[in-house]
């Protein structure tokens, strides 16, 4: 099967939905930053991939892309939280996060600062701005792009229809990170996750030019 990619933001259920996946038998990625993280998997989310599914796109001929929307009156908090928290590590220019991790959420939530990070007027922009970015560029492409909520009933349903999977799954996502955890993934047990990094360190990517 052709690769899969979660392009939703930070806090829109990223996990929840790369739990499903393993349970319905795909390799999982959430998260990747080595050339063997994107062979292995079938499934990857979060970053690189909210940032650079255009050029995924181009990489990976009939990938099949998953954007993720949130209500912004939960998403909001919960991003505002999440970006304080890694902020010092994004920020700072001797280590921190890999370049891989601070490109994306510098490029997504640009201008990048402290003060803007913890504005929710700022914070909806860059929703806003990253939504109509990914509808525009999948504009009449409905069987290339998925678009669905976590937290409506029928969503994973519709995740099994546009993979065309057996519905016999049918169920609803699980709620993971809750109340600000960022854990939840590495909790899950399972052979068929995929690490993201090859053990701690971040490569190059494989569909980046020079």
């Amino acid at each position: 099967m052709s690769k899969i990619f979660i392009i939703g933001l930070p806090r829109t259920g990223t996990t929840s939905v790369c739990a499903a996946m393993l349970v319905l038998g795909f390799r999982v990625a959430h998260t990747a930053y080595t050339e063997r993280a994107f062979s292995e998997a079938q499934v990857i989310a979060d970053t690189p991939t909210f940032c650079d599914y255009r050029q995924l796109d181009i990489a990976y001929p009939n990938a099949k892309f998953i954007y993720l929307t949130r209500s912004m009156a939960t998403w909001l908090p919960s991003i505002a939280q999440l970006l304080a928290r890694m902020h010092n590590n994004l920020s700072r220019h001797d280590g921190g996060f890999n370049p891989i991790i601070k490109r994306c959420y510098q490029e997504v939530f640009n201008p990048y600062s402290f003060a803007n990070i913890q504005d929710h007027d700022f914070l909806a922009r860059c929703y806003q701005r990253h939504q109509q970015q990914v509808l525009s560029y999948f504009k009449s492409r409905g069987t290339d792009l998925l678009s669905i909520d976590v937290s409506e009933p029928k969503s994973h349903a519709q995740l099994q229809r546009f993979l065309a999977l057996d519905s016999t799954h049918t169920t609803q996502f699980e709620k993971l990170n809750v109340g600000g955890k960022v854990t939840a993934w590495k909790d899950i047990k399972s052979p068929l996750k995929v690490d993201s990094t090859n053990k701690g360190r971040a490569s190059k990517l494989p569909y980046l030019s020079e």
